[in-house]
């Protein structure tokens, strides 16, 4: 992947670091539903910066790609495909967020994706309120890899 993600997110993530150094939240205390809430916003946000960083073009073009890349059959199949390389503590807010009731599910998938991606949201979340932004940027880029080489699209 080239550096488009590396380079528009740091400054952003600086941003949010300060705050959230002086704010700094108890992981322990949080439902991984309310850690895949911030986390569908964060993975949100990251795709959409690749995708802009990829070239001025047509707000619906835009809007079209980044609903491929975030629904939640895009997301199950990401989480699945780089599963093996999250580190257990991911692992088990992955598992965590997947198996969280939620009363909802999104119009167009199925439970079980609709489970898959609440997971990787939890795991975005997590991350996120950590301060781990490195970390969420190499699993961005190991999420759009696996899903470029599986749905033959370049982002």
């Amino acid at each position: 992947m080239d550096e488009g993600l590396r380079e528009y997110i740091p400054e952003l993530m600086e941003q949010e670091e300060r705050f959230l150094q002086e704010n700094r939240p108890d992981m322990r205390t949080y439902s991984p539903l309310t850690l895949a809430f911030i986390g569908d916003a964060v993975f949100s946000l990251y795709i959409r910066t690749v995708v802009v960083a990829k070239g001025n073009t047509a707000p619906g073009k835009l809007h079209k790609r980044c609903s491929e890349l975030v629904k939640a059959s895009a997301q199950a199949s990401m989480i699945r495909g780089i599963y093996g390389e999250l580190t257990r503590e991911e692992q088990d807010i992955y598992r965590r967020g997947r198996n969280a009731q939620a009363s909802s599910r999104a119009k167009n998938a199925t439970m079980s994706e609709y489970r898959h991606a609440t997971g990787l949201e939890a795991l975005f979340g997590y991350l996120y309120l950590s301060g781990r932004g490195e970390r969420m940027t190499e699993l961005v880029e190991k999420c759009l890899e696996y899903q470029n080489g599986r749905d033959g699209h370049e982002i």
